[in-house]
């Protein structure tokens, strides 16, 4: 039996069998380049901590639920140049995760803003955040279905503990029932506790309009916006382009 052989075993005891993916890569190398007893160490164990990262990326990725694979490196900032580029950037930092602040990103249908949100999601995730993108449809649905099983408490839970929330297209139809508490306890636990990026094409105005009582619309709005970073999205949709014309093309006369 060789020594790699026994070590196997003891690898997996101590849970450090990724090792393998690289050792004789690095055992290699290490003859190769007469590299030092505490550079193999290095690399080899580099080489784990690494794998280890990028497997938790997948899992926080696949557990955001993201509805794409959206990504700022793939907007395009140049089609729609009233886009605020420099304020984007400046969240996908992630400062406002780590602050447990708010971002509405505002405006009509097609500007991006679904787009954003799940390219800071992703973000939030290679920051080693927990992430959960849901649409705003979904996610009444989804209380809805969690009241009559018993099970909404838990579901809150998750809702509210989760580091970054997006919640996606609210506003495109009323709230009934018990949607406009739960929205409202959502904001109201997650205040100053957890960040919540929310995506709607109506205004700050009208979002408070979604509540069926003037004063639970004033504390959930309070809330909402106490220092939150609010961008409204203009200009050209990506669905619906503005066919411009050729640069040769002569105007056409008038009358």
């Amino acid at each position: 039996m060789s020594v790699i052989d026994e070590l196997i075993p003891l690898l997996k005891k101590l849970k450090l069998s990724g090792v393998l993916h690289s050792l004789e890569l690095r055992l290699g190398e290490a003859v190769e380049d007469n590299l030092a007893f505490e550079e193999f160490l290095y690399r080899l164990f580099k080489d784990e901590v690494e794998r280890r990262d990028s497997k938790q990326l997948q899992q926080r990725v696949r557990r955001a639920n993201f509805e794409h694979r959206k990504t700022l490196e793939d907007f395009d900032f140049h089609f729609n140049p009233d886009i605020p580029k420099s304020k984007v950037l400046d969240l996908a930092t992630c400062g406002f995760v780590e602050r447990h602040r708010n971002v509405l990103l505002l405006g009509q249908t097609g500007v991006g803003k679904s787009h954003i949100a799940q390219a800071l999601g992703h973000r939030a995730c290679r920051a080693n955040h927990s992430v959960l993108y849901v649409e705003a449809h979904d996610l009444f649905k989804e209380l809805r279905a969690a009241r009559a099983d018993h099970s909404h408490e838990r579901k809150m839970a998750r809702l509210t503990t989760v580091q970054l929330l997006i919640i996606d297209d609210l506003g495109l139809r009323p709230l009934t029932g018990d949607e406009p508490m739960d929205l409202y306890d959502l904001i109201r636990l997650r205040y100053e506790r957890a960040a919540t990026v929310i995506t709607s094409n109506r205004d700050t105005d009208e979002l408070a309009h979604l509540f069926a009582d003037e004063l639970l619309a004033s504390a959930a709005m309070d809330r909402l916006l106490h220092d939150a970073h609010v961008l409204r999205l203009t200009g050209d949709t990506y669905r619906n382009p503005r066919k411009k014309k050729p640069e040769n093309q002569k105007p056409e006369a008038t009358t």
